[in-house]
């Protein structure tokens, strides 16, 4: 049974704001039509990672995925689905002109998740980092409202920082799945094994590897930066917020790298809140 686009668009509102996401916070500084869609895209992203990641077997997870998938296909094509996020979602893709391709390389993404937890290069972790987050930039960029196609390559590079944030801020907890996101051929190169990650062992070379991909982070945050200014003002405050929270969890992995393997790294209430002061922009 379907639902009207005006029920599936407070549906992934509600998602949005249940989540308490740094995303959300930073979604208040737009006007209400841009909010709204911002909330879509995340019900998106969240209902895509969920699908994965509640299966009870990786073969379940590609099932549900390629169902999905269909799904998408579907309501981008004008058949009616099930699926209670996407009348809002084809609204969306509609009303700003957004190209389905970002959609589905980050449902290629999601998908790498299932079976891809090792990267022998930097350019595989690339790969990796564009499908995850930089398809997310470019999806949001016409919400955004741009008029230089320049700044397409800049979202690219914004959606590469934030992502290599994450894998930094979560080595202990991927580490515990499984899961190393550093790329191999850096862990070689600054003598550190996956079994010191795994063991949580504070060694001289796991902090230096850990400067040297903190470097590597904020040399792309250095190449989005422009972006802010390139993009709709009723927008910079989102983005504002978005690289200040990113940038100062960067800020407390770079003055404290063993703080890594001690669990995930957060911003404190304050932080938070001073950071959002900070970077606010009307």
């Amino acid at each position: 049974m379907s639902i009207s686009v005006e029920e599936s668009y407070r549906l992934c509102g509600a998602l949005a704001r249940k989540a308490h996401t740094n995303f959300y916070v930073s979604f208040l500084a737009m006007p209400n039509a841009k909010r709204e869609a911002m909330c879509v895209v995340y019900a998106f992203m969240r209902h895509s990672d969920d699908i994965a990641d509640d299966a009870h077997s990786l073969e379940a997870a590609r099932a549900a995925l390629r169902g999905w998938r269909e799904s998408v296909v579907a309501a981008l094509e004008g058949r009616e689905t099930d699926e209670p996020i996407l009348p809002a979602l084809v609204d969306v893709v509609r009303r700003y002109g957004i190209e389905p391709r970002y959609l589905f390389e980050l449902l290629d993404g999601v998908e790498m998740d299932l079976s891809e937890n090792r990267f022998a290069t930097f350019e595989e972790l690339y790969q990796y980092c564009y499908r995850v987050a930089s398809c997310v930039g470019l999806v949001v960029m016409p919400i955004f409202g741009y008029t230089d196609k320049a700044a397409l390559a800049l979202a690219e590079a914004c959606g590469i920082a934030f992502q290599l944030t994450n894998i930094l801020r979560d080595v202990k907890e991927d580490a515990a799945r499984g899961r190393i996101y550093l790329p191999a051929e850096d862990m070689r190169r600054f003598g550190v094994e996956e079994q010191d990650i795994m063991a949580s062992r504070h060694t001289p070379q796991f902090a230096e590897l850990m400067r040297f991909e903190v470097a590597r982070a904020r040399g792309y945050y250095a190449k989005a930066a422009p972006l802010l200014e390139m993009i709709s003002a009723d927008s910079r405050g989102t983005l504002a917020v978005m690289m200040g929270v990113y940038g100062r969890l960067l800020d407390k992995i770079e003055a404290r790298p063993f703080r890594v393997l001690e669990g995930r790294v957060r911003l404190t209430g304050w932080e938070k809140l001073r950071t959002m002061i900070k970077n606010w922009r009307k």
